[in-house]
């Protein structure tokens, strides 16, 4: 039933304006106002739907994620476009010098690195 439906994804934001400028010009991500919120559409035929919240709280996970065919490129390009990545220095969450969480690459051990940052609404977002 549903592996034939066109699924999308969604999240909540503070400021319609400010998301627009930041996924459109910032990420340079096709961003287009409607009359309900920001609807984003990506590479690959995906989806995504931002809509205000009067009371919107950003969730405390990663909501998006950009994979990329080179992190530290990435984070560089990004780190130039106006945007702070988070940076970690717990036991279970170390970042390096650049905000990059490195692992070993192996299968089964999640990405051999990614990057958070946040939106202007302060939702999660990585590269990996």
């Amino acid at each position: 039933m549903l592996s034939d439906s066109k699924a999308f994804f969604s999240f909540s934001i503070d400021d319609v304006q400010k998301a627009k400028q930041f996924y459109g010009e910032t990420l340079g991500l096709n961003a287009n106002q409607t009359p309900e919120g920001l609807r984003l559409d990506l590479t690959g035929g995906a989806t995504g739907f931002l809509y205000p919240k009067p009371n919107h709280q950003a969730a405390s996970f990663t909501v998006l994620n950009f994979p990329v065919s080179n992190i530290d490129d990435a984070v560089a390009e990004l780190k130039k476009r106006g945007v702070k990545f988070e940076s970690y220095d717990t036991p279970d969450l170390k970042t390096d010098a650049n905000d990059i969480m490195r692992s070993d690459g192996k299968p089964g051990h999640g990405p051999a690195g990614i990057a958070w940052f946040k939106d202007p609404a302060g939702n999660f977002l990585s590269v990996l």
